[in-house]
């Protein structure tokens, strides 16, 4: 595939970008259940849009209760090539300062109640997380985040906790022990899901505050995030309206890291002992190694 056709996580405020032409939305039905949203499509210059707001327009959706699976399958199902996460992220180092972006390239998951991975008794997979974002597209993204005049730190490790409540002081100075750059709640279930789906993702942290580390702030409440939140969006908006400027014209080509054929050396089971209903609901996410084999 030649064309560039971006899948937009984030809140549904990213909806709202001037110049999206050809705006409709888009109900899809996924095997693990409805998405958090339907999906709104959309064109800037020569790059399709399909926007998902990860926990529901009006945001009902905790981080624990986000369909992360059914997100993917169906971002993946509706053609999305690669997929750009925005999302509001504490600071745990005095140099992330409220107002930046981070473009994470790793990640510590210490989630322990999402289903994060479509694979398992019946079809087993191991993919490897090594580099668990896209270069090419975190790269191209921090570009955009830039041009918008906000400051943007290019890698960052993103420590993803199960909430919903925010970290004790204790835990805040671990995960700064550990070298931890920045904390949230939901990206590394996605990075997984998309990594499986053979999806390039990149992701972009929105910093909000300073968790509860920093002694000299406030600790994070709900409406310091919000009106941090409120300034970031419209650079988010301004970013995708300049990634897709700087994608327009340029022909999509697979990612330098292969991330569209991992699953070629990832599928363990033998064939005559894989379950057929589990194979039957990985219809998108792994059709092309299964169907292929």
């Amino acid at each position: 595939m030649d064309k560039w056709v971006l899948g937009i996580l984030g809140g549904s405020g990213l909806y709202d970008i001037p110049g999206l032409e050809d705006a409709r939305e888009q109900t899809v039905h996924t095997p693990w259940g409805d998405p958090s949203d339907v999906l709104r499509r959309g064109r800037l210059g020569e790059v399709e849009l399909i926007f998902l707001p990860r926990h529901g327009q009006g945001h009902r959706l905790s981080p624990t209760d986000v369909p992360y699976r059914a997100n993917i399958d169906a971002l993946k199902r509706a053609g999305v090539t690669d997929i750009v996460s925005f999302s509001a992220c504490g600071s745990l180092q005095q140099q992330y300062v409220p107002g930046d972006f981070v473009a994470v390239d790793q990640f510590i998951d210490r989630t322990f109640a999402r289903e994060k991975s479509f694979f398992g008794a019946g079809m087993v997979a191991h993919v490897s997380m090594a580099h668990p974002v896209c270069e090419r597209l975190s790269a191209l993204g921090a570009d955009a985040i830039a041009a918008t005049g906000a400051r943007v730190h290019r890698g960052g490790t993103y420590l993803t906790m199960e909430g919903p409540q925010f970290s004790t002081y204790a835990e805040s100075q671990l995960y700064r022990s550990w070298g931890c750059d920045v904390i949230g709640m939901t990206n590394a279930p996605e990075a997984k899901l998309a990594r499986e789906a053979e999806l390039p993702y990149a992701t972009f942290g929105m910093v909000t505050d300073y968790d509860c580390w920093h002694e000299e702030e406030a600790h994070v409440t709900v409406t310091n995030v919000l009106e941090i939140m409120r300034q970031n969006a419209d650079h988010a908006r301004k970013a995708v309206l300049h990634l897709c400027e700087a994608l327009s014209g340029v022909a999509r080509t697979a990612s330098p890291q292969g991330i569209e054929t991992c699953l070629d050396f990832a599928l363990i089971t033998a064939p005559d002992k894989r379950d057929p209903a589990l194979v039957s609901k990985l219809d998108a996410v792994a059709g092309r190694i299964l169907t292929g084999e």
